[in-house]
């Protein structure tokens, strides 16, 4: 089959000689150029873009937006529709490499790496004091009980943690040994407490001044949802205050922070750039299931379809 009689995609991210392999006899691939979007046929894209009217109006030929993971509050959904163009994302895509992530800012900050890596650094041997949180029968508090709140939850009940969930589309847990509770139960039991909630109009800054002092004294905050869910200046006025031990942050809003952010320069915070998804297999798995969804809809067949 010649390239003339594949549809066309567009990949909103640089493209890598594996991205090609991986379609070859599929699609023909293009790069973000205005010279190539009329007859593009299919989007794969990242957070990159807000895709309202207007950005649609530049692909008059689109069919399908296929999302590279799970989030798609950077899309309108009503301009999708009246542009004709059905969305996709790829729930399963970023789950393990995310839940890894979440764990490992869960130790950072519990244990306080930033705080010991710098005393290590200045020549000292041996803690300050004991104020690192030893996990083994801690509870840890999950905002979100979904594909990537479970997994936390297994991995955190084989630390020996005792675990508890709040997630009001849930009638009851989905994991054995997790009980359901309310937010404010949860905000009050739990030495660590950890998103998993989407970005919607519910949860928008949910963590805010109020739900942070509900918080157990001296405990922790770890998102790795969506920033939009915490009020940065009261997670920061709860953490200079003491009342919470500190924070480990994959995303923000805005994001990125501003140079010379405060939080970018606490001890207890530890905030990485959005790439909890961002291993080698994951971004393959982003890259290969977008693709798969994409294809799917325009040959008819089953895909993960949003709106």
């Amino acid at each position: 089959m010649s390239d003339l009689a594949l549809p066309v995609l567009h990949v909103d991210r640089p493209l890598v000689e594996a991205d090609y392999a991986y379609v070859e006899g599929r699609a023909s691939l293009v790069a973000h150029t205005d010279a190539e979007l009329a007859g593009v046929a299919a989007s794969v894209i990242g957070i990159g873009h807000q895709w309202d009217a207007a950005r649609f109006k530049l692909f008059p030929e689109l069919k399908v937006l296929s999302r590279m993971g799970i989030g798609y509050d950077n899309i309108d959904l009503d301009a999708a529709r009246a542009a004709g163009v059905v969305v996709c994302n790829g729930p399963d895509s970023p789950t393990v490499s995310t839940v890894e992530h979440t764990m490992a800012l869960l130790f950072a900050v519990t244990k306080e790496l930033p705080i010991q890596q710098a005393r290590a650094a200045q020549g000292l041997k041996g803690p300050a004091q004991a104020t690192s949180l030893e996990l083994n029968n801690s509870t840890l508090g999950l905002v979100g009980l979904g594909r990537i709140g479970a997994k936390v939850a297994k991995a955190s009940l084989a630390l020996g943690m005792n675990v508890i969930a709040f997630d009001p589309g849930l009638r009851e847990s989905p994991v054995a040994s997790v009980s359901m509770v309310t937010l404010d139960e949860l905000l009050a039991s739990s030495h660590v407490v950890s998103l998993h909630a989407p970005a919607i109009a519910e949860t928008a800054q949910m963590m805010n001044a109020d739900a942070f002092a509900k918080m157990m004294p001296g405990s922790y905050l770890v998102n790795c949802a969506r920033g939009s869910l915490v009020d940065h200046d009261g997670l920061l006025s709860a953490i200079d205050s003491g009342h919470l031990g500190g924070a480990g942050l994959d995303v923000t809003d805005p994001e990125p922070l501003p140079a010379g952010h405060p939080l970018l320069d606490r001890p207890n915070v530890v905030v990485t750039p959005h790439i909890a998804s961002s291993t080698a297999a994951g971004r393959r798995r982003l890259y290969e299931h977008a693709i798969d969804n994409a294809l799917a809809v325009l040959e008819g067949r089953p895909a993960s379809v949003v709106s």
